[in-house]
């Protein structure tokens, strides 16, 4: 199993823009095929981080995973939703692999 974080930089004035952005993926990444984990937006500090943080079986997997979100009427409207709005100034993807004997997959 492998974890997807993507780290936003996000435009600061528009928090509830991607709060709404980050809600809808709750129903178009499971169905791609992905386990959600979460969308986290800033709270205190910084105010223009965020992470979505997805696992998902392989980078394979990833592949496929993709062109079904892409093809996904929920995915399309919330990706027009992000360029159209422009509050997402940067997304990166950093790929990590859960350590073996530290926390087990119930313990979230």
């Amino acid at each position: 199993m492998l974890t997807c974080v993507i780290r936003y930089d996000i435009d600061p004035r528009k928090h509830e823009d991607f709060r709404q952005y980050a809600r809808a993926w709750n129903t178009a990444i499971p169905r791609a095929g992905a386990e959600l984990l979460g969308y986290f937006a800033p709270h205190e500090g910084s105010a223009n981080l965020a992470y979505g943080i997805y696992n998902i079986e392989s980078l394979a997997a990833y592949e496929a995973y993709r062109a079904r979100l892409a093809a996904d009427a929920l995915g399309k409207q919330n990706y027009d939703f992000a360029q159209s709005r422009g509050f997402i100034l940067r997304e990166d993807r950093c790929w990590l692999k859960r350590v073996e004997g530290t926390a087990e997959e119930g313990e979230r």
